[in-house]
């Protein structure tokens, strides 16, 4: 029988802390140091690239110390040796091995550098493998494979040098117009933690330090605008933003986080020790390193101004818990260093920073490094096992929204492919990936790994059928001059495929991506044109939507023959795409995040109280166009027998059991969704809440009893005190192919008082199936 894996396979003892066992050595260290040595080992130097913006406002800083100068007395972090241009990486090692020699050697302390790098779908490096894009992760539900991902990144990592990834990102989804949606799990925190943590612990696994983006709130912007003020209450900050962090952190033993550009309620999170100190440390007991996001100290005083200069930023950075600048020293070199002569800016709060940061170089076995070993002279950064891995993510991550039976195709003659994202590389990668994150800024210069198109793939998969492409349109602009083309193949064609959606990019270079945000969450450009042109030929339209948000395309799942849904889904993607329409991949993907019905209804979350759904009180639909957990497959699925107690105390786990059988006619997987509703409570419940998931194979006719055993910390919530509690009361459970839909419901009542939780409680919901 079947047994699937759970999400993650529950928590496990989190990875030694730092400082629990080590602290002589570091300390020792630090007495040694002038003041000019400590701050050179909480700051990091990132070589300037002339042209190349992949950080906000990074051509605004100008850096003139060259790398010489710039390690005189040490260095903390060498910011993206690898990722910030094509680098030959076995050049680049050798590079890097020279650099941390010299280090090692010529300062007075030898100690060598951090190399951190962006790792959010594979590490940020030409010729590295690309996998699908978080929002893949969250379609998927499957921590388990998430796990592997990281575990192979982080080996390509350090085979390289690179001591700490920059992921993952576990803000939850707020609002769909939000350019960072694409590196974005879920709208779920659950989902959210659970696959944020399955990558911290296989990323950590390969030795490398996982850092926890962006802490926190950085999702919940206003309007949906990149860097705009945060305006959440401390309830959802505390039931929705933060809980994905705690169980990276307590479960995963996630080694370092990442401050949030953020203001939450007019304090910015750099300069904020409710956060960084009284949650992130005192309650939840985290002793390693909080880095700042890049720039993010001097924007304290660029930006947010809550400090009248860069020193002053550092010292309220400092005080607030953040305990290294990146990538570069603007605030904690020069600044600081005259703050702290002057009296204005405590040394004690530098040598604290100092010591997490010889901490964590004594945990990654930096400080006994000599570099006296040879660097790879041959490295794989796209193996087959890493293609594997990005195969099968790939594949589990394509969501079939809606199907009449023309998928999948069936041996047909001709078909028609057009729209933008059909012929084009770009198309499959999120912003954070090196060809769209980097390559951009070189474009005479080769992918580097061998990635097939949509229209490649249909070929290979379709060998026997003609396929006929046109361009249609671009992906954002007004030009209709390819209409005519389009639709003339698809008149002439069995089946029309039409492959839409977005281009990655920073700062308004792309449709989605950091600082790429929408006002509205139409496709781009005459895209929707596009396809109601080919809709009105009368051929059947498959709309394939490769995307890195949700866009509102209610108007498309009534009159196309077929929507598949693939977020940004990798080096891979296309064939996995081109199996799921060719029949050879049954999809299995559920959406992480509500297909929305107009940009009007956002910010919109399933997780929402009874009046933030529809309702008489208002004349205007927020309902999005598909719920979340929504997806369909060439298989059917069915739910039964839920089973639960009638009574279960507040302190105790709820234990319910389904049975799931598949009734079709071929294999599939099943994400089995368990849903909960607190029916009367302290203060407004949700209407629908996941408290546990679980992807489960089975063969036509075979069938197998899930059962789920969740924690009183998966029903808690804050109350009015502010306290983590679950209330005793009536409790409804449901199974069912998505958050709105109750095919097997049971009702318990949760008895005794009050129960409080708090970090120290169980927060997984344990699996099993059989």
């Amino acid at each position: 029988m079947p047994t699937g894996h759970d999400e993650g396979n529950g928590p496990v003892t989190a990875a030694q802390p730092l400082g629990s066992e080590v602290g002589a050595r570091p300390r020792a260290l630090l007495a040694q140091m002038t003041l000019e040595e400590k701050l050179a080992q909480i700051t990091g130097f990132w070589e300037k690239a002339d042209g190349e913006a992949v950080a906000p406002l990074q051509g605004d800083f100008t850096h003139d110390l060259g790398l010489a100068e710039a390690t005189r007395h040490g260095l903390g972090h060498l910011t993206r040796v690898y990722g910030t241009r094509p680098v030959d990486p076995v050049e680049r090692a050798r590079w890097l091995w020279a650099q941390q020699r010299s280090l090692v050697r010529d300062t007075r302390l030898g100690i060598p550098a951090l190399v951190h790098e962006e790792c959010l779908t594979g590490l940020t490096a030409w010729q590295a493998a690309t996998f699908p894009t978080p929002l893949a992760w969250g379609a998927s539900f499957d921590p388990g494979l998430v796990a592997e991902m990281g575990a192979a990144i982080g080996g390509s990592m350090r085979q390289l040098g690179v001591h700490q990834g920059l992921a993952p990102v576990l803000d939850v989804i707020r609002d769909p117009r939000w350019g960072r949606v694409d590196e974005c799990i879920a709208e779920d925190p659950y989902v959210v933690g659970t696959l944020g943590t399955a990558y911290v612990r296989g990323l950590q696994s390969a030795g490398v330090h996982a850092t926890l983006k962006h802490f926190a709130g950085y999702s919940a912007s206003q309007a949906g605008r990149n860097f705009a003020p945060v305006r959440a209450g401390r309830r959802e900050v505390e039931d929705v933003l933060l809980p994905p962090f705690e169980m990276a952190l307590l479960d995963g033993g996630a080694r370092s986080v990442m401050s949030s550009y953020a203001e939450i309620d007019g304090v910015p999170v750099a300069a904020s020790p409710e956060l960084l100190t009284g949650v992130l440390r005192e309650r939840w007991g985290f002793e390693g390193p909080v880095v700042a996001d890049y720039f993010g100290v001097a924007f304290l005083h660029l930006l947010h101004a809550v400090a009248a200069d860069l020193g002053e930023a550092a010292g309220l950075a400092l005080a607030a818990g953040v305990d290294i600048e990146l990538p570069t020293g603007d605030a904690y070199l020069g600044p600081l260093a005259a703050a702290v002569r002057s009296g204005r800016v405590d040394e004690a709060l530098v040598d604290r920073a100092v010591l997490r940061a010889l901490e964590q170089k004594e945990a990654l076995g930096l400080l006994d490094a000599t570099f006296e070993d040879e660097p790879p002279t041959a490295v794989d950064l796209d193996s087959p096992e890493h293609r594997r891995i990005a195969a099968r993510l790939a594949e589990e991550s394509v969501v079939l929204l809606a199907n009449d039976g023309t998928l999948p195709l069936r041996a047909p003659a001709r078909i028609a492919v057009a729209g933008p994202n059909a012929d084009r590389v770009a198309a499959l990668f999120g912003c954070y990936s090196f060809l769209n994150h980097v390559l951009a800024h070189h474009p005479g210069v080769e992918v580097g790994i061998e990635i097939p198109t949509v229209v490649e793939a249909l070929r290979s998969a379709l060998p026997d059928a003609e396929v006929v492409t046109a361009l249609g349109c671009a992906i954002d602009d007004d030009d209709r001059s390819g209409f005519a083309a389009a639709t003339s193949a698809a008149a002439n064609a069995e089946v029309a495929v039409l492959v839409v959606g977005d281009h990655a990019g920073l700062f308004g270079r792309g449709t989605v991506g950091e600082g790429c945000d929408r006002d509205d969450l139409e496709l781009p450009g005459v895209q929707r044109e596009l396809v109601e042109a080919v809709l009105e030929t009368g051929t059947p339209v498959v709309l394939v939507l490769l995307t890195g948000r949700p866009y509102a395309i209610d108007w498309a799942l009534g009159r196309c023959a077929a929507v598949v849904q693939a977020f940004f889904p990798g080096e891979e993607g296309a064939p996995a795409i081109a199996g799921v329409l060719s029949g050879r991949v049954n999809p299995s993907g559920r959406l992480p995040v509500s297909i929305p019905r107009s940009a009007g209804a956002q910010p919109y979350s399933y997780l929402h109280p009874p009046l933030g759904g529809d309702g008489d009180v208002t004349n205007l639909r927020s309902t999005p166009a598909l719920p979340f957990g929504h997806g369909l497959s060439y298989t059917t699925f069915t739910h039964t027998g839920l089973q639960a107690p009638a009574q279960v105390a507040t302190d105790a786990p709820v234990e319910v059991s389904v049975r799931v059988a598949n009734t079709g006619e071929r294999a599939g997987d099943d994400v089995v969704q368990l849903y909960a509703r607190d029916v009367v409570g302290s203060v407004t419940r949700p209407v629908a809440q996941l408290i546990g998931y679980h992807r489960v194979h089975l063969e036509p006719g075979e069938s197998v009893v899930v059962s789920f055993s969740a924690p009183p910390a998966r029903l808690a919530f804050t109350d009015r005190e502010m306290r983590r509690v679950v209330e005793p009361g009536e409790l409804e459970l449901w199974v069912g192919p998505s958050c709105a839909v109750r095919e097997t419901e049971a009702r318990t009542t949760l008895t005794g008082p009050v129960h409080r939780v708090d970090s120290g409680s169980d927060r997984w919901t344990a699996v099993s199936a059989r």
